[in-house]
Order: C-alpha cells, then structure tokens, then sequence
C-alpha cells in the first residue's frame, strides 16, 4: 500500500500509488526551451585555445614514491626536521590548551569570596 502526506488531517493517509509518488499534485515542471543565459560570456573555439607551457616538470610522481616508501615513518614526519617541529609545536600547543580549558573550568566552577 502507498501513502502520502494528507494536507487537510496532518497525517499519513493511504493513496494510489501514482498520487504518492506525486503528492498533493505536485508534478515536475518540463521545460521544453532553454533558459535564457544572463551573464553570458563569449565562448572560445577549441581552435582558439591556447597550450600553456608549464616552467616545471611534473613532480608528483616523485612525491608518490617518496611518501609511499614504506620505511615506517608516518607520512606527516617524512620530510625530516621541518615536519617533527611543526608536529612538536602543534602537540605542544593542543596540550597547553587542553590544560589551561581545565583550569579554567576549575576556576569558573569554586564559588567567589566575598
């Protein structure tokens, strides 16, 4: 059995299945001419198009084989010192803020004295 939304009970109410699939006679709109283009911009022909011609060759398979290596360094220290300081700093910096939200919620938490 198939239901749809009833719009004057509020509630569910059984249906054909071409009024459910349909609700309170909603049926899709076809356009049968394209919409007007408003902010149209000229077009350019395959032809016209222009090659770029990059400075650099492409780098990324290099990168592939660099960071898929399987040496047992996680992929966010493989470049050395650079990549432990930032991780250092960043852990640093989460704990640092992880204690001073507790403390602040301790401080927030005791009563004031008069």
């Amino acid at each position: 059995m198939y239901y749809k939304f009833s719009g004057f009970t509020q509630k569910l109410a059984g249906a054909w299945a071409s009024e459910a699939y349909s609700p309170q006679g909603l049926k899709p709109v076809v356009s049968t001419e394209a919409p007007p283009i408003i902010f149209a911009t000229p077009t350019k022909l395959t032809s016209d198009s222009t090659v770029y011609d990059y400075a650099g060759k492409n780098k990324v398979p290099e990168l592939q084989k660099f960071f898929q290596k399987a040496d047992g360094v996680p992929v966010y220290l493989k470049r050395g010192l650079p990549d432990q300081m930032l991780y250092r700093t960043t852990m640093a910096l989460t704990v640092g803020g992880t204690i001073y939200c507790l403390i602040a919620l301790y401080m927030a938490s005791q009563p004031k004295n008069k």
